[in-house]
């Protein structure tokens, strides 16, 4: 599976630069399966998972729509503060373990009417053979609108490929956007599909206690208000494991006896809760929040094509403090599986990251002048040594090894 192996962030609110794993020409290791960025109240979590959701948002819908979505206000409100330049972004991928990476940058900026456009796209890949080490191949680039694009294979190194010089007449669209759908572009193809896979979630209980019309959904959405039609999908697609799904799932939900499906006389789907102490039933719509939050997160780790990045915010709102480690570990064990996505999750929680090792642990903070720092856990002076003494991450962080304002 495609995973990411860095992403640097410039001029987005109060990430005015910030790095996370490595891109081109940097020397930080890539990113692992599982990460967590930590920090205090307004350090820029939101918005770190915001940008990332811009981007796909710039991706289905163009840049303007995805600055003027309700929650972000306009350009001019994402773009940092006192800065003239464009909003930007680095990213860095794989399409597997064996592919060589992939570079994407992208530039936002505005017109004169204060409109954002794109003004500058590069999709670029390292050269093959170690006399090429360190040269990257650009097979797309756009400034404002207008560029060359590689057909084929998008490289020199495949006959028959071809430069191409093209135009693109809308600034609000990306241009992986358009040449993304085209068969003469595969790389450009694979990094889209790679790009608009992102899972964002932003779970809402009331939602989930909503009884949508029948059908049947294949992903769970990002607020869970499908969860009966998602349900409906699994148990579909995999009939003989659906129980044993729910078993499972039952058996790690304080208080649950077993978790049973019901047919309602209209074709909807019915969860009914068997609880401990109880001779009735309970229905998802009398769940707790934290119940039907962890039912959530369970439910989503038994996606059978999960997406290639999975990014989760503040778990731990609503949910029992000793269930977060066996969270963080179940989210773990999802990263690792064969076709098992990238998980990015944002936390208060010492007890979620006391499942993680210093690799996977990343630290948000704002500075005196307002803009927000990121640093690996890792590359923390004597953090590895105390967490191999023993010590773990989240008792690190409690004991202020990790940033003397981090649970502020």
């Amino acid at each position: 599976m495609a995973i990411l192996e860095g992403i640097r962030i410039e001029n987005y609110r109060a990430l005015k630069m910030v790095t996370m794993g490595k891109i081109a020409g940097g020397r930080d290791q890539p990113l692992p399966r599982l990460m967590a960025v930590i920090g205090a109240n307004g350090s820029g979590k939101s918005t770190l998972l915001d940008a990332l959701g811009f981007i796909g948002d710039s991706l289905a819908d163009g840049v303007e729509s995805a600055c003027d979505r309700p929650h972000r206000g306009g350009f001019e409100r994402l773009r940092t503060r006192g800065l003239d330049e464009p909003i930007k972004f680095e990213i860095r991928y794989r399409q597997s373990a064996e592919s060589r990476p992939i570079n994407y940058s992208l530039h936002v900026g505005a017109d004169r009417h204060g409109r954002a456009q794109v003004v500058f796209e590069r999709l670029r890949q390292a050269r093959s053979g170690a006399e090429a080490r360190g040269r990257l191949f650009t097979f797309l680039e756009l400034r404002n609108g207008r560029g060359t694009v590689w057909s084929g294979e998008g490289s020199e190194e495949h006959e028959g490929d071809a430069r191409h010089d093209i135009r693109i007449s809308d600034r609000q669209v990306l241009g992986i956007a358009t040449l993304g759908t085209l068969a003469d572009h595969p790389r450009i193809a694979a990094f889209r599909e790679f790009l608009s896979g992102w899972y964002l979630s932003y779970f809402v209980p009331q939602l989930a206690r909503t009884q949508p019309v029948a059908g049947s959904d294949p992903h769970l959405s990002r607020t869970g208000e499908n969860l009966a039609n998602y349900l409906r999908f699994v148990q579909r697609e995999r009939p003989l494991a659906f129980q044993g799904m729910l078993d499972r799932i039952g058996a790690k939900v304080p208080g649950i006896k077993r978790i049973r499906v019901e047919i309602a006389p209209d074709k909807r789907l019915l969860l009914a809760f068997d609880a401990e102490g109880f001779d009735q039933p309970f229905y998802q719509q009398d769940m707790s929040d934290g119940t039907l939050k962890l039912l959530a997160y369970m439910l989503l780790m038994e996606d059978p094509n999960p997406a290639p990045l999975v990014g989760i915010e503040e778990p731990e709102n609503g949910l029992y403090q000793q269930l977060l480690a066996v969270l963080a570990q179940e989210f773990k064990a999802f990263s690792q599986r064969p076709k098992g996505p990238q998980v990015l999750v944002t936390t208060h929680s010492p007890n979620f990251i006391d499942a993680l090792a210093p690799d996977e642990v990343w630290l948000l903070e704002k500075r005196a002048d307002g803009f927000a720092t990121l640093s690996s856990a890792a590359a923390m002076p004597g953090v590895k040594e105390l967490f191999r003494e023993g010590l773990p991450m989240g008792s690190l962080w409690f004991s202020n090894h990790l940033g003397q304002t981090s649970l502020a």
